[in-house]
């Protein structure tokens, strides 16, 4: 997930976003379904929820959706209990990986994440073990051909509303927070009349890694596998892509 790689081929993560488009509505309304029992159905006095919003709102899911996940969360039928568990292994050639899982069975989660490691030529390792390597930060990708504005007035706006960084690559706009600072500079970008494709706190590496063929395969493959756990909402690494 290292920013200036990330995005190379803006169009091939579009086309596996969208072929994927019902798991991940599925595990943003999880997502939303914490953010409620946490704090409350209203986003104005819940910024978790309200960030987890703007992360429903950058892959493309409908307001009636996000609405309708927010009112069964909130309401006296929703019994489902669901703990935010965070899992560090290693991947091929020694690649660090963080795993963010939601969960109502932390047994079925931890076992399922560790054959997936395991299958891969991986190993799931201690809480700690990778996390030295990254940094939490806010992360806001804005598609270029998604605004009229230019990089320098861009910049200048992100900066101005707090952001600590601003990239320019090749098709995308990305902007880096501190957490503490991710909602404002969000809502003051978004008042400003821009969407994004990405928009979260994420875990940021301070290294990468480079992968001959075969470890970018083997690589790809752990991914994939991890993403498609019903229970697993983010994999970050430090694999330079």
């Amino acid at each position: 997930m290292s920013g200036h790689s990330k995005w190379h081929n803006i169009q091939a993560k579009k086309g596996k976003a969208d072929a994927a488009r019902g798991k991940i509505f599925t595990k943003l309304g999880r997502e939303l379904l914490i953010a409620v029992k946490q704090g409350g159905p209203d986003p104005s006095g819940n910024s978790k929820l309200k960030d987890v919003i703007a992360k429903c709102k950058a892959a493309n899911m409908p307001n009636d959706t996000i609405n309708n996940a927010i009112k069964k969360a909130s309401g006296e039928g929703s019994t489902a209990v669901y703990e935010e568990i965070v899992y560090e292994g290693y991947g091929p050639n020694g690649v660090a990986v963080i795993v963010n899982a939601n969960t109502d069975n932390r047994n079925r989660t931890a076992s399922d994440v560790r054959h997936v490691f395991d299958k891969a030529g991986g190993n799931l390792g201690t809480t700690g073990c990778v996390s030295y390597m990254f940094n939490k930060k806010g992360v806001i990708v804005i598609e270029k051909e998604s605004t009229t504005m230019n990089e320098e007035e861009l910049m200048m706006l992100a900066l101005d509303a707090g952001a600590e960084d601003f990239n320019s690559l090749e098709e995308v706009y990305e902007i880096i927070t501190e957490p503490s600072e991710f909602t404002s500079v969000r809502e003051k970008l978004e008042e400003a009349g821009l969407t994004f494709l990405e928009a979260d706190v994420q875990m940021v590496p301070t290294t990468t890694v480079v992968l001959d063929e075969a470890g970018r395969e083997k690589m790809e493959r752990l991914i994939e596998r991890l993403e498609e756990l019903d229970d697993v909402m983010d994999v970050y690494h430090n694999w330079e892509e």
